[in-house]
């Protein structure tokens, strides 16, 4: 008990600290779980890291919930997950419901915040395509992936590009990745890992074909922002164009309604993909934001739990690593065709927004300031535009 309740605090201290994206939160995990309280060695969270960004899902939220799984048992990652999601996920409900029955479309402030959306997704294409497409192979992946989900805008085709990827790096990069391969102790059984990871294949079939059977609300909720958060690579960021597909032309909101909430997440601490809890909000209240957060957290807790008791025997295999190569290439991909549209479509339609935009990513890339700065700025200078 003394060691779950020592995670949910410390997670919950991260949670209201850890402003700056994934990257940065696991900087901040590095300095509180690693440095300061030896949880975990460096190779052990080296490998727990590697596996975060193997699997779909939240890669910070994913190290976290293994960190708690391995310090305190199956209650000590789902302690580590409230604990760091729970902070962002108040103030964005709380923000949701504040928002609900204005005319968001016509603010300049709000229209300040889809320009900060726009400076900061254009931050993540640079960086991640410096680190993830460093030679011209995936840099053609990329590019060709960018026009394939631009021209076929549909559910299908980012799963199908991902797919893709895969295999083109399972036998394109299978002697190329020249990982050093570290060994993890893992508390959890196979066969208890085998059973999250059915779970896991189950729901992902099983949520589509109920949502199709009966007609309920809360079951499609659930069917889209579970299906959102078990098909995504890359984080935050790649989640924007899954989580637009599923709100937008349904008609639960307007696509302003959307990129609001997108630039307010940027302004919170903890993972982007508590978005979740203001799409749920606006959708359907307190109860929308509780189970669409449950909903496209729970394929990061299923994949991790499952995933760790296997992970050290799959890491050994060259081409599961070539693999992942691949698809981090189609993740730059996405993340290109998602910086265009919705954002820049959405975003920039004169030169002053684009004078804005330019201001606010130099501010993000070159100053390194953080990007709740940059959403203040950008919300006053979306205002001031409106007065001029």
């Amino acid at each position: 008990m003394k060691a779950l309740l020592e995670v949910l605090i410390v997670s919950f201290k991260l949670g209201c600290t850890s402003f700056g994206g994934p990257i940065a939160h696991l900087g901040y995990f590095h300095n509180e779980y690693i440095k300061r309280r030896r949880w975990l060695d460096e190779r052990s969270y080296a490998d727990l890291v590697a596996l975060a960004q193997f699997l779909p899902g939240p890669a910070s939220s994913q190290v976290g919930i293994g960190i708690g799984l391995l310090r305190a048992g199956w209650l000590g990652g789902v302690a580590a997950w409230i604990g760091f999601t729970l902070p962002s996920v108040i103030l964005l409900l709380i923000f949701a419901l504040f928002m609900q029955g204005f005319d968001l479309g016509t603010s300049g402030w709000i229209h300040g915040l889809k320009i900060v959306a726009v400076a900061i997704v254009g931050q993540a294409v640079l960086s991640m395509g410096q680190k993830l497409t460093p030679d011209r192979n995936r840099v053609t992946i990329a590019i060709l992936v960018a026009a394939v989900t631009l021209l076929w805008q549909t559910a299908v085709s980012q799963l199908l590009v991902l797919v893709a990827g895969g295999v083109i790096g399972y036998f394109w990069y299978r002697q190329k990745s020249g990982a050093t391969i570290h060994s993890l102790i893992v508390p959890i059984s196979r066969r208890a890992g085998a059973v999250c990871l059915s779970l896991f294949l189950i729901l992902l079939v099983g949520l589509p074909i109920l949502r199709h059977s009966y007609e309920a609300d809360w079951l499609a909720l659930i069917e889209s922002f579970y299906r959102s958060g078990s098909l995504v690579f890359g984080g935050g960021h790649v989640v924007l164009p899954l989580l637009e597909r599923e709100v937008v032309p349904t008609g639960w909101m307007s696509k302003a309604d959307f990129l609001t909430g997108y630039g307010a997440a940027q302004a919170v601490p903890g993972p982007l993909f508590t978005i979740a809890a203001y799409l749920g909000a606006m959708i359907n209240g307190v109860k929308g934001a509780i189970l669409a957060t449950v909903a496209i957290f729970l394929p990061a807790f299923l994949l991790m739990a499952g995933t760790l008791p296997f992970w050290n025997t799959l890491r050994q295999q060259e081409r599961v690593q070539g693999a992942l190569i691949g698809v981090n290439a189609v993740v730059v991909g996405i993340l290109l065709a998602a910086l265009y549209n919705p954002l820049w479509l959405s975003a920039i339609d004169t030169p002053r927004d684009f004078v804005l935009g330019l201001i606010l990513f130099g501010m993000l890339v070159y100053w390194k300031l953080p990007p709740w700065i940059i959403v203040l700025v950008g919300a006053a200078g979306g205002e001031l535009m409106t007065l001029l």
